[in-house]
């Protein structure tokens, strides 16, 4: 490789122009670089004061086809890909000029397609041509160009002309030829995307058919400092196609040490549950991955004592996460309470920041939006030799679906609890046991081999709170393979039920019901959570 290339011409066609006027005018004073330009970017360079030359008049070709057209040319391409030294001849013998720097970046597609009004033809229109074919050229000729696709690398570029004499070191032109060929494989992904989304192909049910490809486009957000255990790598990454509004990873940490890989797993989780309740103030206490306390209340400091009070001993150092602005009341409760790993929230009160600074090491996260919908379409998995995916476990309850399997009818009450139980086992391990009453949790079980395991480690989670669970509900996140888990259950003075059904032993476990007095919800939908 070439270890150094000095630029003297330079072609510049972009549609993300940060930065390009002050960049463009450094190249041509510092550097005396001749500019070549086309459409848009060549008025903006002009307007700028900047002199540059048109590519129709370079190539001694005009645009065509409303611009479809323009830099699809022997002499452009040519004077990218030429090799210095080997093809000299064949450049001086069609009169092609060496092309030093590519500075190129695509048209907007994923910000067209988003539009609420974008048609098929408009997608089409916006799909670039000449740009990718520039870019995969000035990678592909790496040895020889440098290419710029990114506007926050113009500095890095001209630091490196201005170390080098005017020319760019071969280590930084490979690195900016990989960031090129990243730039235009996402670009085609989300093309092959959106044509796929685009298309009629269904499956059985008539659902939009899962991608026949499926490659996510991420890109790394920020090193940590390691996985789930000391010996793993790890990084946050972040879709290329922008961030959610009110997302964990765009959080704003207002104090705390750097968050790590367990920390953000288990505040996604407690995140996710939180958004659940967005009715009512509410408090979700996590400790690896697992809801440990839930509960609703009129305002957010009855809402975390109530949740707290489900399991103290798994709350310490556990993720708390907030559906409203954390008050300095609730800050000054939490940290008298507990240790806390992590506190999220919409906003925080400023005197309840001054209330958890005083907990130094303390993450403190705003999301800056309550309920902000998450935007997971699929689930991915990892196996060995490829991956599962599935749509994301975003469908809600029709709670006018739900049946009554029992004798007994549920009340009012019974019904609000069973809903609000319902909701948080759908956050909890499978096989999960959640028992509630009044808008909060009594016991959880999460994440056993048998529901009726489940079912007692909830009990006993009760007992050493000093909760009783005379009175209350439990939820399933999956039917009951037998009557096992009811019989515990109702010797436990549970009250009402709700759960799948569908069991070959459903009768079994209804009759269990109806010995015990016990009202039974069927929902007929599950929340398994591997």
């Amino acid at each position: 490789m070439t270890d150094k290339t000095r630029i003297r011409r330079a072609l510049i066609s972009v549609s993300d122009k940060t930065g390009l006027a002050d960049f463009a005018r450094l190249l041509r004073d510092e550097f005396d670089v001749h500019i070549l330009s086309t459409g848009g970017t060549a008025r903006t360079l002009r307007d700028a004061d900047i002199d540059v030359t048109d590519v129709a008049a370079h190539t001694g070709a005009p645009e065509i086809m409303a611009g479809r057209v323009k830099t699809l040319h022997p002499t452009i391409h040519g004077g990218i890909l030429a090799r210095r030294g080997t093809d000299d001849a064949v450049m001086a013998e069609h009169g092609i000029d060496p092309i030093d720097l590519v500075v190129v970046n695509l048209y907007p597609f994923e910000q067209a397609i988003a539009a609420p009004d974008c048609d098929h033809a408009t997608a089409v229109e916006n799909i670039d041509i000449g740009g990718p074919t520039m870019l995969r050229a000035a990678a592909k000729n790496h040895t020889c160009v440098t290419l710029a696709v990114d506007p926050a690398d113009y500095d890095q570029v001209l630091a490196d002309m201005r170390a080098n004499d005017g020319a760019v070191s071969a280590a930084l032109r490979q690195q900016l030829a990989a960031k090129g060929f990243d730039h235009s494989a996402a670009y085609d992904r989300a093309i092959a995307d959106y044509f796929a989304a685009d298309s009629t192909t269904t499956d059985a049910g008539g659902r939009p058919a899962l991608p026949t490809l499926h490659a996510p486009r991420h890109r790394k957000h920020m090193e940590l400092r390691y996985g789930e255990n000391p010996h793993q790598r790890a990084a946050v990454y972040v879709p290329v196609s922008g961030a959610t509004e009110g997302g964990l990873v765009q959080a704003e940490q207002h104090q705390g040490k750097a968050l790590s890989y367990n920390n953000l797993a288990d505040a996604d989780a407690a995140l996710a549950c939180v958004q659940a309740f967005s009715e009512s103030p509410a408090c979700v206490i996590v400790k690896h991955a697992n809801p440990c306390g839930v509960a609703i209340a009129d305002d957010l400091h009855s809402a975390y004592q109530r949740a707290f009070a489900t399991d103290p001993v798994s709350a310490f150092g556990g993720i708390l996460a907030f559906n409203a602005e954390l008050d300095a009341a609730t800050a000054e409760q939490i940290v008298t309470n507990q240790f806390a790993e992590v506190i999220i929230a919409p906003r925080f009160a400023d005197d309840a920041l001054a209330v958890l600074a005083r907990k130094k090491n303390l993450r403190v996260l705003a999301t800056g939006a309550a309920g902000a919908p998450r935007g997971d379409s699929y689930m991915i998995k990892p196996i060995a030799g490829g991956l599962l995916v599935q749509d994301a476990d975003n469908r809600l309850l029709d709670e006018n679906a739900l049946a009554v399997a029992s004798e007994t009818q549920p009340e009012d009450q019974q019904n609000q609890d069973l809903l609000f139980a319902w909701r948080v086992a759908k956050f909890v391990k499978s096989n999960a046991i959640v028992y509630a009453r009044d808008g909060r949790t009594i016991g959880i079980g999460a994440g056993q081999m048998s529901r009726v395991d489940a079912a007692r480690i909830a009990g006993s989670k009760a007992a050493d709170a000093g909760l009783s669970l005379s009175g209350s509900v439990m939820a399933s996140d999956a039917f009951f393979p037998f009557r096992d888990s009811i019989d515990t259950a109702a010797a436990a003075g549970i009250s009402a039920v709700i759960q799948p059904g569908g069991s070959i032993r459903d009768d079994e476990v209804i009759a269990a019901a109806n010995e015990a007095g016990i009202a039974m919800l069927f929902t007929g939908m599950r929340h398994f959570r591997h």
